[in-house]
């Protein structure tokens, strides 16, 4: 014969206030640990829920109180140091307010990104932190509309509407394509990320202002584009190397582009880095300073642009009136092993 017994329910808040004898809104006030409940009434309720084995779980406590204690993280793609860098900034200040994360990668394509905005406005999500976007043209106005909590991280460009964390771009190329001027190299080549990114444009500036301060003329062929998500550092280099007058000095938009670039230089063309061409990254990721060379870089304060996200964020969610704030961080360039003056003759 059939077993025909049926499991016990979940219990629910409802079965807690009547075993409790107290009201829904009480046991709301109980589990969401509210003060305005006496003591005795406390303990009937915290008695009702562990004799029906109740626990609140996330998704309740969101519908009692109006918050998940969830932010939403918006990213082109994971796995790299540098995105490394910047979720352990998230994750410390989010933790120390009992917030999570949930992650969306859109791996820079243009519509995912506005399609997992419009999820995340609809869900379960307090907050959302947006690195890097791409596609925002087609929801920011919404966005801005809607009073949705956000904070767009990586932001270059500031916009007055919206709340962002950026860092110096433009003064860290300049910073690093100065000095390797000043090492004497009038051939920097640039390697960028793709320029419909304004961290892209806005590096290029600062490259393009040292070399008008020392009288060198641009040349945009010593400027190629290397999308991050999909280097081609093998591609790059070997164009670089077959110009008329190739660059004694190669400056690139992250480390992970340098360190490929060096590696390609070495095992494809048997020159050594620093004595033949010098090399120049951009982040300051931890393995920059154990690579050999060790990488002459320029220092991307990427964890805490977590962190001041994720605090300006969680304002933002506690104040949704809040008036956008904007905030860039300094660059600095760090000298290593990596560059040296060109070779003469």
């Amino acid at each position: 014969m059939a077993n025909t017994a049926r499991k016990p329910s979940r219990a629910t808040i409802i079965d807690i206030a009547k075993l409790a004898g107290v009201s829904y809104s009480t046991v709301s006030r109980v589990a969401t640990n509210h003060a305005n409940v006496s003591p005795g009434t406390r303990e009937r309720v915290l008695r009702a829920m562990e004799q029906l084995g109740y626990t609140p779980n996330q998704h309740a406590r969101s519908l009692l109180t109006g918050k998940s204690n969830i932010v939403s993280v918006l990213v082109h793609a994971i796995g790299t140091e540098y995105i490394g860098e910047i979720f352990r900034g998230f994750e410390e200040a989010l933790a120390a307010k009992d917030y999570n994360l949930m992650l969306y990668t859109t791996h820079r394509h243009r519509g995912r990104e506005a399609e997992y905005v419009s999820n995340i406005m609809q869900g379960f999500a307090d907050g959302l932190l947006l690195v890097v976007p791409m596609g925002r043209e087609s929801y920011l106005q919404r966005l801005r509309a809607s009073g949705f909590p956000y904070v767009i991280v990586e932001e270059a460009i500031p916009d007055p509407r919206d709340p962002s964390v950026g860092i110096t771009n433009r003064k860290g190329a300049y910073d690093a394509t100065r000095y390797l001027l000043q090492l004497g190299h009038r051939r920097i080549a640039f390697i960028t990320d793709v320029m419909n990114l304004n961290t892209a444009v806005e590096r290029n500036k600062g490259y393009c202002d040292a070399l008008a301060e020392f009288r060198i003329p641009y040349d945009p062929e010593l400027v190629p584009e290397d999308d991050f998500i999909r280097p081609q550092p093998s591609a790059i280099t070997q164009r670089l190397l077959e110009l008329r007058e190739p660059p004694t000095a190669i400056l690139t938009s992250s480390d992970p582009i340098a360190f490929r670039v060096m590696e390609v230089l070495s095992r494809e063309h048997g020159l050594h880095v620093p004595q033949d061409i010098s090399v120049v990254g951009f982040d300051d990721i931890p393995t920059a300073s154990i690579v050999s060379p060790r990488l002459t870089t320029v220092r991307h304060p990427m964890a805490e642009m977590g962190r001041v996200a994720a605090r300006m964020l969680l304002e933002r969610i506690q104040s949704p009136d809040l008036p956008p704030e904007h905030v860039q961080l300094e660059t600095q360039l760090v000298i290593r092993e990596s560059c040296h003056p060109p070779r003469v003759g």
